[in-house]
């Protein structure tokens, strides 16, 4: 049974107070006073309808619900096209993507991808013999099951282990690329483009001659990140299907690299993905905002350090000889108290530092002062 409404409740006590009202005069007074009250009555009722419409079930009293309209929703949500045509940082999206770390935070990533890109263009022109231009498009931070299943098939998905590191990478080259470099290396004419036969699986030599490629921008990466830390990026494996090339769980955050490779009227794109896990070891080498914070060196200051550490002035301490008492002797010497020293006047006397033993001389006298006139070095403290 349906709960009451306000309508519902005013009725009941307008037939109560009916009912409970003393019966009308006679004459026209009472039919005025009848009229006069039902009025009233009645524009109660009509405000209670024109109130209740933004409202689900329960009286005045009671707590009230909004229910969202389906534009509400489609905002909330984040599927309002008018006002946030092909953004992903609207509603659950914007929630959804609020725990990923943007790249933004680990400022030596670009230093280190700038320094691939210039490497990998001469390394490339070396490995294929002709003019090879290499590009950043972008850097992004994208989970890891998202990006799988944007990759554009067929491509190879290269598995590579970070040995330094212990964890792995990905490495993901398109369908251009592999057609363009398989066309370099075998000879293929410039100016003609790249014949692509889709729908079958890639044949040894493309396998063979694409695995040469990733060699050398494998080795291009390890040396991109050596300034940093030195790594090792080995080759592990390489899949035609997503689904083998596994190396992290869906949800997590990974960094991918897209990069862009052009020959002449030919190329394609290279795309490296590293896993946040993989870059935890050096998270804190990553978050410098310059490599001088590392390598720099002021040789000025070096130089200065080093002039003025000659005028330091420090304490030398002549011992002509070390014994050990024991605790209650010591306690009872008094002024005057007198103790032997097993030296005799040419002993060796030791010059320290310190704790640090320095020199060895004999004890002398020159003018009114005892002097020591050192001998020889000395680095450890005689037996």
């Amino acid at each position: 049974m349906a709960p009451p409404s306000d309508t519902d409740d005013l009725a009941a006590a307008l037939a109560d107070a009916q009912s409970d009202a003393p019966a009308p005069k006679a004459g026209g007074d009472a039919d005025a006073d009848a009229d006069a009250m039902a009025a009233e009555w009645e524009a109660m009722l009509g405000g209670a309808d024109e109130g209740g419409d933004d409202m689900l079930g329960g009286g005045g009293g009671r707590e009230s619900t909004r229910v969202l309209n389906q534009d509400e929703i489609d905002s909330l949500l984040g599927f309002d096209e008018a006002s946030d045509e092909g953004s992903d940082r609207a509603g659950i999206q914007a929630i959804l993507n609020s725990a990923l770390v943007s790249y933004e935070r680990l400022p030596m990533l670009e230093v280190v991808f700038d320094r691939l890109v210039r490497m990998m263009t001469t390394s490339l022109r070396n490995f294929t013999s002709d003019n090879v231009e290499v590009s950043l498009d972008d850097i992004l931070s994208q989970r890891f099951g998202d990006y799988l299943n944007s990759i554009p098939l067929p491509a190879m998905l290269t598995v590579f282990k970070a040995e330094e590191w212990d964890n792995f990478g990905l490495m993901t080259v398109d369908s251009s690329m592999i057609y363009s470099i398989v066309d370099v290396l075998l000879g293929g004419r410039r100016g003609t483009a790249t014949m692509r036969v889709e729908g079958r699986p890639y044949t040894t030599i493309e396998r063979t001659l694409v695995e040469r490629m990733i060699h050398v921008v494998l080795a291009d990466l390890s040396a991109a990140f050596d300034p940093l830390s030195p790594v090792t990026f080995r080759f592990d494996r390489l899949e035609t299907n997503p689904r083998f090339a596994t190396i992290s769980q869906p949800s997590n955050a990974a960094i991918v690299a897209r990069l862009r490779i052009d020959m002449e009227d030919r190329g394609g794109r290279l795309e490296i993905l590293i896993p946040f896990a993989t870059l935890e070891p050096v998270r804190e080498l990553l978050l410098q905002m310059f490599m001088g914070e590392k390598f720099g060196r002021d040789s000025i200051w070096e130089t200065h350090l080093a002039e003025e550490m000659w005028f330091t002035e420090v304490p030398l301490e002549a011992v002509l000889d070390t014994q050990i008492l024991p605790l209650s002797r010591v306690l009872d010497m008094k002024v005057g108290s007198k103790f032997l020293l097993n030296a005799g006047p040419d002993s060796p006397v030791i010059l320290r530092c310190g704790d640090q033993p320095m020199f060895v001389g004999k004890m002398g006298r020159r003018g009114n002062n005892i002097a020591i006139r050192v001998d020889q070095r000395r680095r450890a403290d005689p037996k």
